[in-house]
């Protein structure tokens, strides 16, 4: 990829600076780094516990409030705090860190619903915090997964590192279709 002019160079040329704006944007969508053509990964950050994951912006469909009314389903196992309704949808709401064996999340003002981009298995994780988007070149990806307080080993799909800092990835789709994941009633 050959660097172009300068926006600043065209400042008197509106046309042509739209389509520089234009190509940097479809630069930028499709991963691609000025000068470089090295792809970036971009994820989710979240807190769970006192531990931060990612999981990849592919995965994740949105993020939202927790949900003003959850109806609890009789017979369901714990981890399921019940079914909201969320534009018309019916979303399964899951208790990520009940359902890894760290305890109840409490719901607090940062607590949000990451939904999981899955076209058969509907599904709203409440995680402690969203932290926004993380952007990471391929080259800090480590297959290995850093030791983790919450018993998530299973769902983990390698890492980013960053300097000292280490970003287990959680993998939702290995997390919704997991056995042990559709097993949902007692």
């Amino acid at each position: 990829m050959q660097p172009g002019p300068t926006l600043r160079s065209l400042r008197d040329q509106p046309f042509e600076l739209l389509l520089a704006l234009e190509q940097r944007a479809r630069d930028v969508a499709t991963g691609a780094r000025e000068g470089t053509g090295a792809q970036e990964w971009i994820g989710v950050a979240f807190r769970l516990g006192g531990e931060t994951f990612l999981v990849a912006r592919d995965e994740a469909r949105e993020v939202m409030g927790v949900p003003a009314s959850i109806t609890r389903v009789p017979g369901a196992r714990s981890w399921i705090r019940g079914l909201a309704n969320v534009r018309g949808q019916l979303l399964p709401v899951i208790d990520l860190r009940q359902y890894f064996g760290s305890g109840e999340t409490a719901l607090g003002r940062n607590t949000r619903v990451i939904v999981v981009n899955h076209r058969e298995i509907p599904a709203g994780l409440l995680v402690d915090e969203v932290l926004g988007f993380r952007h990471f070149s391929q080259q800090e990806y480590d297959a290995g997964t850093p030791p983790a307080l919450i018993r998530c080993e299973h769902y983990l799909a390698g890492s980013f590192r960053r300097g000292s800092e280490a970003w287990p990835i959680l993998s939702l789709r290995t997390l919704v279709e997991s056995p042990a994941f559709l097993q949902g009633s007692t």
